[in-house]
């Protein structure tokens, strides 16, 4: 992305690089989640290749996890569709923030870059201040750093075939949450942010008490999103 305009959005080796070094730390508990579902995967009767193949072209850590219940010599299609759906109904909104940003790229690099959009690397790079203008770097450096530890931890699950088979027991599933956390209070973030943040909160506790399974990743988001839509804010004085 070429731009004369200083503070633009851009992609390059620079930000790539940026957002590897910023994932690298928690890319480190990705191994031991990825490991985890090799493990479970294995367990649950796919071949190593299947695994890896899952791992590698899917890669959406609690959604996999979410399709090993269902998986068996009968695959329920629909509501193996309809899981995988409900636990990846954030990326609808998390693709929608990033238009602005991607929608100068050409074709190929903008697919390219949310391919390997997660929660922690979106948070990331819309929470980047120092280097505003390199999100879209840090946004695809630090997928390609959580893209690695997932295939090497799936890939120890699959070397292995044993360990750890129950990841909410160690809190691994509360990882990417922990992150979110991070990302939301670090900094000097603006008041206003939290009351999105608190509606889709309790809006996904309500769900995930008095509604099916997963439905409280939808609710949640649509709370939030719906009240950050609705809400006035104060732009800063210049």
């Amino acid at each position: 992305m070429t731009t004369s305009d200083p503070d633009s959005l851009r992609l390059d080796r620079a930000g790539i690089l940026l957002g590897i070094r910023r994932m690298a730390p928690l890319s480190l508990f990705v191994i031991v989640f990825g490991l985890a579902f090799g493990v479970a995967a294995l367990q649950q009767g796919l071949s190593g290749l299947e695994t890896l193949l899952m791992s590698g072209l899917v890669f959406a850590g609690a959604a996999q996890f979410g399709t090993l219940e269902l998986w068996g010599p009968q695959i329920p299609l629909v509501p193996l569709i309809a899981i995988t759906f409900a636990i990846n109904a954030r990326h609808l909104l998390m693709g929608a923030s990033l238009y602005p940003s991607l929608r100068d790229l050409p074709t190929a690099s903008r697919y390219l870059s949310v391919a390997v959009l997660s929660d922690a690397n979106w948070a990331m790079a819309m929470a980047e201040r120092r280097h505003p203008t390199q999100r879209l770097g840090i946004l695809v450096g630090g997928g390609i750093a959580l893209w690695l530890a997932w295939m090497l931890g799936t890939s120890l699950g699959v070397i292995f075939g044993s360990g750890i088979t129950d990841p909410e027991r160690f809190g691994l599933d509360a990882i990417m949450g922990c992150f979110l956390l991070a990302m939301l209070v670090g900094g000097r973030p603006a008041p206003w942010v939290l009351v999105p943040w608190s509606a889709a909160a309790l809006a996904a506790l309500a769900a995930m008490a008095w509604l099916p399974p997963h439905s409280h990743v939808i609710v949640g988001a649509l709370a939030g999103g719906i009240t950050g839509l609705l809400l006035p804010r104060k732009e800063p004085a210049s």
